[in-house]
């Protein structure tokens, strides 16, 4: 099932006899709960609208013809709404300070007939067959505004002066034989020419198009407002394609390039938790704008109308529509962790190098051994063939994440502290994540290190890597770089490794110091050693289980 996303609008009857000339206002059926003829991916189907589902604020916009775009599109408002008799009803106003409202005033008064229309938003559907048809019944939705329309969805659905003491027709009863525009509203095609010439105005006036346009469509022989609908679309889709297709170099670092405006609005609500982070020239526009405000922004530059709603709407609807909210949250979250991520590093890394792969396949790194040594050549020119030994060791990449919630009740406080806060955790958690895995690689098979290609552990006697336990100091440390300094390729040729780095657990950082100052400082040592000791880098990793087992590291490099 499809559940729409965006805000729907239906016909609203009016009812009857209920102008009030003195006070501008009359009454409305905001809902009777019958259904109205939708279509979505599956099809046609009837979506009903459950009165008991229904909420609204205290007051609700009056718009003319569904306009969200300015001030100056609410003509009015609509309040005192409640249930009767299985219907929602409400009282509408019309703003005496609009020129608009002041218009529909004077014709009303004249006798002139408005159709009505509301917009509302559907929270959850509950979907069903009956007679073979899909039903979606809207258990829970909420009314946005009430516009007053040229052409409704129920031609019945008008505006009746206190003259039209008897109704023609039942305006509380939303007509079946409808049809879905792209937009969503329900749509009764009219029968005769002038109203079909007014609805291809009020399409190419929504899709902002031209004069022209407009000519070609009401020059053809018959209104076909099908193929009316699907020339504005084609008209949009062309404009859009060219607008994409050519971008001016002003756009390149200004607000209206979306890329420039996700970040810049990301890096304000980053710096809100980071005031020593100076932000860029296109982010001050945002600064102290809080989530609310940012998602307020966001809907607003994506087209959509916040007049009326309430900061949790606002969240809710930047959340779950096509707005850039997502994204800038996204940005100031990322920012948060790259610091977080940072903030905890690993010694391992220092010493290892890092790579990439491409996807989770096993990943094999060939080793060859050195060149075979040179031989002289004999008086009849002939050279001997060589050959080059390898070897390979096997890994794989493996996926590790955690899901953590942020409540849509911190969103809408603008709870910094649990929005922000939490990102920088997170980034931490990754970097001890990655940290302990390598130390879980390097202490595997109880301390020996990972099982290499030969079936053996890395640290292993045949390797001529592992020493004899014993307490740190000068002595011990100078053997191990000696037997780095004779490691073997795989042919037994000597291969070239400069000890680097020493790697020690955290109970050893102080006496490490101390032992490798007396090389720092031969003169206050009885023991000088040779300067090539003076370039090895204490490294320490207090996640290593070991309170006295330390390692020799080659440089990377090498």
């Amino acid at each position: 099932m499809t559940t729409p996303t965006g805000p729907l609008t239906r016909a609203a009857p009016m009812a009857a006899a209920s102008w009030d000339a003195q006070a501008w206002t009359f009454d409305v059926v905001l809902s009777a709960g019958s259904a109205v003829v939708r279509q979505d991916a599956r099809g046609v189907f009837d979506e009903v609208l459950d009165v008991s589902g229904a909420t609204w604020p205290e007051t609700i916009p009056m718009l003319d013809s569904h306009r969200r775009g300015s001030l100056e599109d609410q003509i009015g408002s609509v309040s005192n709404i409640r249930r009767e008799g299985g219907q929602l009803i409400g009282t509408a106003r019309l703003s005496k300070h609009s020129p608009m409202a002041q218009r529909v005033a004077a014709e009303i008064g004249d006798g002139a007939k408005f159709g009505v229309s509301i917009g509302y938003s559907v929270g959850k559907f509950v979907e069903a067959t009956k007679s073979g048809r899909r039903t979606l019944t809207a258990t829970s939705f909420s009314l946005l505004e009430i516009s007053l329309v040229s052409i409704p969805a129920d031609p019945a659905a008008t505006i009746r002066n206190l003259e039209l003491t008897t109704p023609t027709t039942n305006a509380t009863t939303a007509p079946q034989n409808t049809a879905i525009t792209d937009t969503g509203t329900a749509v009764v095609a009219p029968q005769t020419r002038a109203a079909l010439s007014a609805e291809v105005r009020s399409i190419a006036t929504a899709a902002g198009l031209d004069g022209a346009w407009t000519a070609t469509q009401l020059d053809a022989d018959t209104i076909d407002l099908d193929a009316v609908r699907a020339a504005a679309i084609t008209a949009l889709q062309t404009r859009t394609a060219a607008a994409a297709a050519v971008r001016s170099t002003h756009n390149e670092q200004t607000l209206d390039n979306p890329d420039v405006r996700i970040r810049a609005a990301g890096e304000a609500l980053y710096a809100r938790s980071n005031p020593a982070h100076q932000v860029s020239p296109q982010a001050r526009a945002f600064v102290g704008m809080g989530t609310v405000d940012l998602a307020r922004s966001a809907l607003t530059h994506s087209g959509q109308s916040t007049t009326g709603l309430s900061p949790a709407t606002i969240v809710q609807r930047a959340l779950h529509t096509t707005s850039d909210f997502p994204l800038i949250l996204g940005d100031s979250v990322n920012r948060t962790l790259r610091q977080g991520y940072d903030a905890a590093p690993s010694g391992l890394k220092r010493i290892g190098r890092q790579t990439t792969a491409r996807d989770f396949r096993d990943k094999h790194r060939l080793n060859l051994s050195e060149a075979p040594r040179l031989e002289k050549v004999n008086e009849a020119g002939e050279f001997k063939s060589g050959t080059l030994a390898e070897e390979r060791q096997s890994y794989r990449l493996a996926t590790y994440g955690r899901v953590i919630n942020i409540s849509r009740q911190a969103l809408i406080n603008d709870d910094l502290g649990a929005f922000v806060d939490l990102a920088r955790r997170i980034g931490q958690a990754s970097a001890a994540t990655e940290a302990q895995l390598l130390v879980d690689l390097l202490l595997a098979n109880s301390a020996a290190g990972p099982t290499m290609s030969d079936g053996k552990a890395l640290f292993h006697a045949d390797h001529k890597n592992l020493q004899t336990a014993a307490a740190f100091d000068l002595t011990p440390l100078s053997v191990m770089r000696t037997a780095m300094r004779k490691q073997v390729g795989l042919t037994g040729e000597l291969i070239s490794i400069d000890p680097k780095f020493l790697l020690i657990p955290a109970e050893l950082e102080t006496i490490a110091e101390q032992k490798l100052r007396t090389v720092l400082y031969p003169a206050a040592s009885a023991n000088a050693a040779t300067d090539s000791m003076k370039l090895l880098e204490i490294v320490v990793e207090p996640r290593l289980v070991s309170a006295t087992a330390y390692y020799l590291g080659a440089d990377p490099a090498s």
